[in-house]
C-alpha cells in the first residue's frame, strides 16, 4: 500500500459531477452537466467553503493552528451535497494520518467532517536525531538501501509525533519507513507496492509443496482485424486508433484497440482510454514505464494464447485493465484510476522469477511476474488480479487506507488494510461481471483461475473456506491484529450479504450458501445497489485509518444518501453489518 503524503506543487482537483450509483439504473439520479470552466469554478467555491468551515468548525474537524488544509478531491453529489477531502500540512511539514473529509449542504453549509485523527496534531517541537542518523536506521529496519529522510508529523496510532519519513529500496520492494525524530524509535516500515499475494500465503504454499498452475488456451493461428475509421475515402492519418485481437492466456481470443502507428504498423496502446499502454520488462525490476519495451507489431494480433508468446500475457494484461477502466467509468463515471483521465500503465515480465502481480504507485502501473517456475507456473495476468490490484490504485487515490503495522517479512495488519484488500476483491469480482467474459464467467471468488488445489484464493460468500490465508467470516476484536489478507473476509462477506443475501443460491453456475453471525437471515438487495453504497462510501467517507465499525457507519451514510435511511436498502445495510458481528452495541470504546 502507498505512502502517506502529501502532493508537491499545483493540487489536481477531480471533479465527481456524475450520478454516485451505477450508470444506467433507476436510482443513479440526474447527471449533473457544467462546462469545464463553470465546473472549475464550482470546484474552487467548494474548496473554499469546506476549508472555511473546518476552522470554523475546529472542535469537530480537529484542525488548528497551525494547519493547513489541501485539497486531494472535490466531489459533488447530483442530490446537492459537497465533500472535500483533505490532507493536512502543519508547520510546513506533512502529516501522516492527518486526513479529513469536509461535508457541506448545496448551499456550501458545513453538514460534517469524517476525520482519520482523533486529536490536535502538536508534535514534539524539536528533533533530537539528525536525517543521517535517521537514514542509518531505517536502512536497518528495512534491510535496504535508504536515502532521502524527511521530516514529518505522524498524527497516527491516537498521538503526534515529529518523525522522519525516508524511502528505502530492498532487494524485491521499496518501503517507507517512518522514524521517531526524538526517540529514534521505527513508528512503521510500510511497503509501497501492494502485492496480490502476502509472503505468507507464498510461505504457506511452499510447506504445503502447493503448485498454482492455471490452465490456458490452445492457441488459433487465425484472427484478422479491421482499422476504426478505415472508410471509404481510404485516407487514414496517423496515429489513429485501430480494432486489434488480443489472443490471451486467460479469457481466449478479445477485441483491443490498438494505435496504428503508419501503414502496417502497430502498437498495445489504447488512444481511446487515455493512453493505457503494455509494454515489456524483459525480466528488469525497474518502476519507471519508459524503460519498458514497446509492443509492437506489424499487424494487428497480440500473442498465440499461449505462453510460448510473450505478447499473450500482455494481451491478457491490456483487456484486464481496459476492463477495469470501462468498469469504473461507466459505472462511476470514474475517468482513470485517479479519476485524472491519465493512463493505467502495465509491464508484464517483471523481474525473473517473480511469483506475484503488484499496483505499483511509484510507477502508477501494474506490474505481473512471470511465475517462479515453481509454486507458481503462470505469469499473474488473471482478470479479477487485475481489477484487484488497479482498484487499489482507486483506494490509494481516495481514501488511502493504511495498514496499521507490518512485521519483519512484509506481511501487513490491521483492519484499514484489510478493508483495503476487502475493496479490491469487491470491485475485481464486479470487474468479472462487467466483462462478462465467457472463457473468466464472473464469480465472487477470487483467484479461481490461479490453479490452486482448494480452486479458488478468496470467496465472498464464505470467506473462512479459503485455508490457504485463514480468511475470516465474522468481526471479533482480535481482528485487529489480524494479517490483511485473512481479516478482509469481514467487509467482504458483509458486502456479499448485503448483495445477494444469505444461504443458498446459485449465481453462475456457481453455488453459493453464506452463514450469518447467529443465524441471522438477510435478503440482499442486489449487486448494483450493493457496489453502488461501497463505491460512495469509499470516496466520500473512508479515511486512512477506517476501521470495520467505522465502515459500517461510512455504508449507512451512503445508503442514506443514495436510498433515504427509511429504505430498505439502508437497513439491510444495518442489517449485513450485523449479520459479520459488526454493530452499534459491540464498537471499541475508542471509537464511540
Amino acid at each position: 500500500m502507498r505512502r502517506a503524503h502529501i502532493r508537491s506543487g499545483a493540487i489536481a482537483i477531480a471533479v465527481a459531477t456524475a450520478a454516485t450509483g451505477l450508470a444506467g439504473t433507476a436510482f443513479a439520479g440526474p447527471s449533473v452537466e457544467r462546462t469545464a470552466a463553470s465546473t472549475a469554478s464550482d470546484a474552487t467555491a467548494v474548496v473554499r467553503a469546506a476549508r472555511t468551515a473546518a476552522f470554523t468548525h475546529a472542535s469537530a474537524t480537529g484542525v488548528s493552528k497551525g494547519d493547513v488544509l489541501h485539497a486531494q478531491d472535490v466531489m459533488i453529489d447530483p442530490e446537492g451535497a459537497r465533500h472535500v477531502r483533505f490532507v493536512r500540512t502543519h508547520g510546513d511539514l506533512p502529516v501522516l494520518g492527518g486526513d479529513l473529509i469536509v461535508h457541506l449542504d448545496h448551499k456550501l453549509g458545513y453538514t460534517g467532517v469524517t476525520r482519520a485523527a482523533d486529536h490536535t496534531v502538536e508534535p514534539a517541537a524539536k528533533a533530537r536525531l539528525t536525517p543521517a542518523q535517521a537514514v542509518a536506521k531505517a536502512a536497518e529496519a528495512a534491510k535496504g538501501d535508504a536515502r532521502g529522510a524527511q521530516l514529518v508529523v505522524d498524527a497516527r496510532g491516537g498521538a503526534s509525533a515529529l518523525a522522519y519519513q525516508v524511502t528505502v529500496a530492498t532487494d524485491d520492494n521499496t518501503h517507507t519507513v517512518v522514524v521517531d525524530a526524538v526517540s529514534g524509535k521505527v513508528r512503521s516500515n510500510t511497503p509501497v507496492r501492494d502485492e496480490f499475494l502476502s509472503p505468507k500465503l507464498v510461505d504457506t504454499l511452499r510447506r504445503r509443496g502447493e503448485t498454482a498452475d492455471p490452465a490456458t488456451g490452445a492457441g488459433s493461428a487465425s484472427g484478422a482485424s479491421g482499422l476504426l475509421g478505415s472508410g471509404a475515402s481510404g485516407v487514414t492519418h496517423y496515429p489513429s486508433a485501430a480494432k486489434g485481437t488480443g489472443k490471451t492466456l486467460f479469457v481466449g481470443t478479445v477485441g483491443l484497440t490498438t494505435t496504428q502507428t503508419s501503414r502496417g504498423h502497430f502498437q498495445l496502446k489504447d488512444p481511446n482510454r487515455y493512453g493505457t499502454e503494455t509494454r515489456d520488462a524483459k525480466g528488469s525490476e525497474t518502476e519507471k514505464f519508459s524503460a519498458g519495451t514497446k509492443f509492437t507489431n506489424t499487424t494487428d494480433v497480440w500473442g498465440n494464447g499461449r505462453t510460448t508468446s510473450r505478447v499473450s500475457a500482455a494481451a491478457d494484461a491490456q483487456f484486464g485493465i481496459t476492463k477495469t477502466l470501462d468498469f469504473y467509468k461507466s459505472t462511476f463515471g470514474r475517468k482513470g484510476i485517479a479519476n485524472n483521465s491519465k493512463p493505467a500503465q502495465a509491464m508484464v515480465h517483471w523481474g525473473k522469477k517473480v511469483a506475484n502481480a503488484f499496483w505499483d504507485p511509484d510507477c502508477n502501473c501494474m506490474l505481473y511476474g512471470d511465475g517462479d517456475g515453481d509454486v507458481f507456473k503462470k505469469p499473474l495476468v488473471v482478470l479479477d488480479v487485475t481489477g484487484h490490484e488497479l482498484t487499489h490504485g482507486v483506494v490509494e487515490a481516495t481514501a488511502n487506507l493504511q495498514p496499521t503495522f507490518v512485521d519483519t517479512l512484509g506481511n501487513q495488519y490491521g483492519e484499514p488494510g484489510s478493508l483495503n484488500e476487502s475493496l479490491a476483491d469487491i470491485f475485481g469480482s464486479n470487474v468479472e461481471f462487467y466483462a462478462k467474459n465467457a472463457k473468466d464467467t464472473p464469480d465472487y471468488l477470487i483467484g479461481e483461475k490461479l490453479g490452486l488445489a482448494q480452486k479458488f484464493l478468496r470467496r465472498l460468500d464464505h470467506p473462512s473456506l479459503d485455508k490457504l490465508e485463514g480468511t475470516i467470516d465474522y468481526w471479533k476484536p482480535e481482528v485487529y491484529g489480524t494479517e490483511v489478507h485473512a481479516g478482509s473476509g469481514v467487509s467482504s462477506h458483509a458486502y456479499y450479504l448485503l448483495a445477494e443475501g444469505s444461504g443458498k443460491k446459485t449465481i453462475g453456475g456457481v453455488a453459493y450458501n453464506s452463514p450469518t453471525y447467529h443465524n441471522v437471515t438477510v435478503k440482499g438487495i442486489g449487486r448494483t445497489k450493493a457496489t453502488a453504497i461501497y463505491y460512495r462510501a469509499l470516496t466520500r467517507y473512508m479515511v486512512s485509518d477506517t476501521d470495520f465499525h467505522q465502515a459500517r457507519l461510512a455504508t449507512l451514510k451512503a445508503a442514506k444518501d443514495l436510498y433515504g435511511a427509511n429504505s430498505t436498502e439502508y437497513k439491510t445495510v444495518d442489517k449485513s453489518w450485523s449479520a459479520v458481528n459488526v454493530t452499534a452495541a459491540n464498537t471499541p470504546a475508542a471509537r464511540h
